[in-house]
């Protein structure tokens, strides 16, 4: 009984590890990458050009739920990042793969009108 008891956990283990191999498409001088979670469900989305991230990357949570989207130029993050977790937007300004400036906003936030 024992022997089946550690048996089925190691087969349980190695079930939830299993890896889904990421998908490679050339387009023209760009390669789209797509990365997968282990459910399957998309985890990134982006491109690469001469082997650096470039463009623009999307970030998905194993509920296929988009938490991250922004650019890379030759392989540096650049420009203005989102990011989502929960009700909360964050907004981070990238200059040369440094961070900025940051700013955040929920869903609950008051929206002011001018009315």
């Amino acid at each position: 009984m024992k022997k089946i008891l550690i048996i089925a956990v190691m087969a349980l283990s190695f079930g939830s590890y299993a890896q889904i191999d990421p998908v490679f498409e050339k387009e023209g001088d760009k390669v789209k990458a797509t990365y997968f979670h282990a459910n399957g469900e998309k985890s990134q989305e982006g491109y690469f050009v001469n082997e650096k991230l470039d463009g623009q990357w999307k970030m998905f949570n194993e509920k296929g739920e988009k938490i991250a989207m922004g650019n890379y130029d030759s392989g540096v993050r650049t420009g203005k990042w989102l990011f989502w977790e929960g009700d909360v937007r964050s907004e981070v300004n990238f200059d040369n793969n440094r961070i900025a400036s940051v700013s955040k906003a929920s869903k609950k936030d008051p929206v002011v009108s001018n009315k």
